[in-house]
């Protein structure tokens, strides 16, 4: 009986195996038969539809060379959260109808209707202002990395509008046009500073094509002719910057793009554009140590006075000499923007990049900070020793370039050959340890002694050991 079972059994599994294989047979011409998958017409004609679309974000300008005015990239807004964003005064399309911006909103008509007064008495209106801007429009909108969706009207009444108010600023702080009696932006000393740092945000930016223009219709006074839209602006941020009056005029006698870009001009000196472009060695820029590294191994830093740029640093045996720097809210914004700027614009110069690596690589920690204070390198008016370490580290986060291009590129070089010579490194770092301070000298000359007179006392006592009696 058992036997059979099994034998019934093995039977009917096989009977069932055949089964399945014939509908598998019996299916398969079934399923060969069905049509192929297709996309539906109305997925087709939805994709083609979008394609033929313009972009509601991106211009369709953001890859040339006059696309100059960009959203910073989230990366870098993450690193350093509102520091590209207007505090008080919108200017351009990136920020307009902030609510939170609103209130200069009324000064900027007050400073129009101001200015108005003076250009429609000598015969130039409202309207020959505006058809003035007009012609420029397609050339302005390409400077926006994001497409602007305002008609022509809209685009020129914001560009003369904050376009002028910039430049009435600019006029009463040269005093070319004397500041209104009991002017609230005047009074309220806390706006100004504000003003400086909004004016240079890269998200707050109008092309400069266009300031020219405004400056050059508006253009009513007589003795206006001597000055330039460039020297008034930059005289207006000289203010917080601080620099001597000299400095004031443009290295390479060029506008810039926008006034970020005339004020980042100001500080790199002409011949930078050749120490950039040399023939370099085949072997890869090395970065340089810390300041506490650096010390160790014998390179000591010093101040230079006098020059007209923070950029011009220089090594010269075994001394790194650094312009002083003012670190405050306002350089802070400024070097942050400026980085930015040449991070998203690919067609200019990286040098506050390659400084602000080369800050990067000095400091690492509060300690750093405090021993570039204490020899005046660093001015600090930010906040505390770890507060501008900090900023200093985000300010070369996330950021790329080409080290072996940038101008530094010869300078981190010989630092790192200097670095490793080892006769250097064992020389400082013996000094480094017994002579820094006067305490640390004061331990080692007693050890020394302490070792002379035990060494003395054994000798004294090996001779009266052997020496003959009598």
């Amino acid at each position: 009986m058992g036997s059979n079972s099994i034998a019934v059994d093995v039977d009917a599994s096989i009977n069932g195996e055949e089964e399945e294989e014939e509908e598998a047979q019996i299916q398969s011409p079934l399923e060969s038969s069905k049509p192929p998958w297709e996309p539906s017409k109305e997925r087709l004609s939805l994709i083609h539809k979008k394609t033929s679309e313009d972009p509601r974000l991106l211009s369709p300008a953001a890859g040339k060379t006059s696309c100059c005015i960009f959203r910073v990239p989230a990366s870098l807004v993450e690193a350093n959260g509102r520091s590209y964003q207007p505090h008080i005064v919108s200017i351009g399309p990136y920020h307009r109808g902030d609510p939170a911006l609103q209130m200069i909103e009324e000064h900027k008509w007050r400073y129009l209707g101001s200015l108005l007064s003076r250009t429609e008495a000598a015969g130039v209106s409202l309207r020959d202002i505006m058809k003035g801007v007009e012609p420029l429009v397609p050339a302005a909108r390409e400077c926006y990395s994001e497409a602007v969706h305002l008609d022509t009207e809209e685009f020129v009444e914001m560009m003369v509008v904050d376009g002028l108010f910039m430049i009435e600023l600019f006029r009463k702080t040269a005093r070319i046009v004397a500041f209104e009696a009991n002017d609230p932006l005047v009074t309220m000393v806390w706006i100004f500073p504000f003003f400086y740092r909004d004016f240079l945000r890269l998200e707050n930016q109008i092309p400069y094509i266009i300031l020219e223009r405004l400056f050059d219709l508006t253009k009513v006074n007589p003795h206006e002719s001597e000055y330039s839209l460039a020297e008034i602006a930059l005289e207006f941020f000289n203010n917080a910057m601080q620099r001597p009056d000299e400095a004031i005029a443009v290295y390479h006698g060029t506008a810039g793009r926008h006034l970020l870009d005339l004020v980042r001009s100001s500080f790199i000196p002409h011949e930078f554009d050749q120490l950039a472009n040399q023939p370099r060695d085949p072997v890869p820029t090395h970065v340089i140590h810390c300041v506490s590294k650096l010390r160790r191994a014998g390179i000591k830093l010093r101040p230079t006075r006098g020059h007209r740029s923070f950029l011009l640093v220089a090594f010269r045996g075994g001394v790194l000499e650094m312009p002083t720097i003012t670190i405050d809210d306002f350089m802070c914004s400024f070097l942050l923007n400026c980085v930015a700027y040449e991070q998203c614009y690919n067609n200019g110069s990286k040098h506050i990049t390659a400084y602000a690596t080369f800050l990067d690589c000095l400091i690492n920690t509060h300690r750093d900070v405090e021993y570039l204070c204490d020899h005046n390198i660093v001015e600090n008016y930010f906040g505390t020793d770890s507060e501008v370490a900090h900023l200093i580290n985000n300010l070369g986060k996330d950021i790329a370039f080409d080290i072996d291009r940038c101008y530094l590129a010869k300078l981190f070089d010989d630092v790192h050959k200097y670095y490793n010579n080892s006769w250097h490194v064992q020389w400082a770092s013996f000094k480094y340890t017994y002579f820094e301070t006067p305490w640390s000298f004061i331990s080692a000359f007693a050890a020394l002694v302490l070792l002379i007179l035990t060494l003395a006392q054994t000798i004294y006592t090996v001779y009266g050991f052997y020496a003959p009696n009598g």
